[in-house]
């Protein structure tokens, strides 16, 4: 007897009750409350005449024939979602990229470039999809993604843009007002805040950190104050005169207009290798688009490379402050 396939979305909330064996975590994924996907549930079953869960008081278990369709269901979504990936691709042509990135990133660094980029590819047109989310280019429509981590990622190229180089910053209006940071140690004198973030055995680098790279013994970290990202420690430094430490790249135009200063030769790398890579499919090496795009993130990345070393350069850290004009 042939049998109605059950819809899309009566299937979607199906492989979601499968996948976590409960109905009210399916309910808050697919959108629905867990009654209604439980009604879903029991309509498929009735239609195709097949019980597909075990239920109890306590839990839902799949049943033999429910783990065969679920597991049919699973794959059959995967390539649905992964056609309908790229057939969009296809229809933008490499005229339109779709760019995958942190609010953080977006922020600090590319949005103040995108007219550049604008100017220089006119014919190019970029699509944003700003999130800390990891896309997966098969099922989520994505050409390129800007990541922070170590740079492998399984089937994907990924091309490093800069290192993630900490330093320690303060507000002009400190340096105008009169203080006067002669070394190091003169720092622990005063409010100090930083980044706390980890991934595993990974520490972004913190107070202790930098003053053990600038010499500085004995230090009690107990009294910095860890905010959750570095937009944070940037306001408390220009709003009440705190020092900070940041990432050297995320704050270079904020550097470059005198809104921070940076102080002494001091920074510390983050370890592992853990800083921002371009990634785009390993099969799309050869698009364009994507090539072009590549090509001038790389481009950008190398000039304000060499924008901050010729700043070091010219830097004379032997006098007892920092000077206001100072990146």
């Amino acid at each position: 007897m042939k049998r109605t396939l059950p819809g899309t979305r009566a299937l979607k909330t199906f492989e979601a009750a499968g996948r976590h064996l409960n109905f009210t975590r399916a309910a808050e994924e697919v959108g629905l409350t867990p009654a209604a996907v439980s009604y879903q549930v029991k309509e498929i079953e009735e239609q195709l005449g097949l019980v597909l869960f075990a239920r109890t008081s306590r839990r839902i278990q799949l049943t033999p024939a429910g783990v065969v369709l679920f597991e049919a269901v699973g794959e059959a979504l995967h390539t649905l979602q992964r056609a309908v990936s790229r057939a969009g691709q296809l229809q933008r042509g490499s005229a339109q990229l779709s760019l995958s990135l942190g609010a953080r990133f977006a922020t600090n660094w590319f949005l103040p470039r995108l007219p550049a980029f604008q100017a220089a590819h006119p014919g190019l047109n970029l699509r944003f999809d700003i999130t800390d989310e990891v896309r997966d280019f098969e099922v989520d429509d994505v050409d390129l993604a800007i990541r922070f981590g170590d740079g492998r990622y399984d089937g994907l190229r990924s091309v490093q843009l800069f290192d993630t180089i900490v330093v320690a910053v303060c507000s002009p209006k400190r340096l105008e007002a009169g203080s006067s940071f002669q070394r190091p140690a003169d720092l622990m004198r005063q409010t100090l805040c930083y980044r706390q973030w980890r991934r595993g055995d990974l520490v972004w680098p913190n107070w202790r950190m930098w003053m053990t790279a600038a010499g500085v013994r004995d230090f009690d970290d107990s009294g910095c104050v860890a905010f959750a990202d570095t937009s944070h420690v940037v306001q408390a430094v220009i709003d009440s005169g705190a020092i900070g430490l940041a990432d050297l790249a995320m704050i270079a135009n904020d550097l470059a207009e005198g809104r921070l200063i940076r102080l002494f030769d001091v920074g510390v790398k983050m370890a592992g290798d853990h800083t921002y890579h371009l990634v785009y499919a390993e099969g799309r090496s050869e698009d364009a688009g994507i090539m072009s795009f590549r090509d001038w993130m790389l481009a950008e990345a190398d000039d304000q490379r060499q924008k901050l070393k010729r700043v070091a350069l010219e830097e004379d850290w032997s006098q007892p402050a920092p000077r206001p004009d100072r990146i």
